[in-house]
C-alpha cells in the first residue's frame, strides 16, 4: 500500500501508515535478538575476544568501533559514557525497544503503525549520518584504542 498524493503520484515526503498486518515482521525478530544480546552483555560483561579489524591497530576507526562498550554502558544507564564510545549504541538500544513496543501494540490492537521514508530521502540521510559517525569515531581514536578498564 503506497500512499499517493492528490495527483495520484507517490508522495515524496515521509508518510505515516496504519495497516492491518505488519509489513516487516523481520524487524521485530532483529530487535528481539539485539536486545537479548544487549542483556547478555549487561549481565555477563564484554566478550574476552578481540573483535577489532587490522586497521584498528593502525589508528583507523570504523563506525562500529566502541559499539560493544557503548551498548554495555547503555544497558547500565551510563548514557554519557556510552555516547563517548559510540553514539550509535544508545540509538540502537532505543530503536530496538521502540520496535518491540510497536510489535506489542500491533499484536494487541491489530493495527500496525509504520513510517514510509522515500529512498531519495533515506539514502542521503543515512550516508551523511554514517559519514558523521565515522568522523566522530576517528576523532575519538585515542579513547577507542585504549584497553577497556571498566565493567
Amino acid at each position: 500500500m503506497r500512499t499517493r498524493s492528490e495527483g495520484g503520484q507517490p508522495t515524496k515526503l515521509p508518510t505515516a501508515l496504519v495497516r492491518r498486518r505488519d509489513a516487516h515482521p523481520e524487524w521485530m525478530w532483529i530487535a528481539l535478538i539485539g536486545l537479548v544480546i544487549a542483556v547478555l552483555l549487561a549481565v555477563l560483561g564484554l566478550p574476552p575476544v578481540d573483535l577489532h579489524g587490522p586497521l584498528h591497530y593502525l589508528g583507523v576507526m570504523d563506525p562500529l568501533c566502541g559499539g560493544t562498550r557503548s551498548v554495555y554502558l547503555t544497558m547500565h544507564g551510563q548514557l554519557r559514557e556510552a555516547v563517548r564510545y559510540n553514539p550509535a549504541g544508545p540509538a540502537l538500544v532505543a530503536g530496538a525497544v521502540a520496535v518491540l513496543i510497536r510489535a506489542g501494540v500491533g499484536r494487541a490492537t491489530g493495527y500496525w503503525v509504520g513510517v514510509h521514508i522515500p529512498k531519495r530521502i533515506l539514502i542521503p540521510v543515512a550516508l551523511v549520518a554514517l559519514a558523521a559517525l565515522e568522523v566522530n569515531q576517528q576523532l575519538h581514536a585515542v579513547l577507542l584504542t585504549q584497553p577497556w578498564g571498566g565493567s
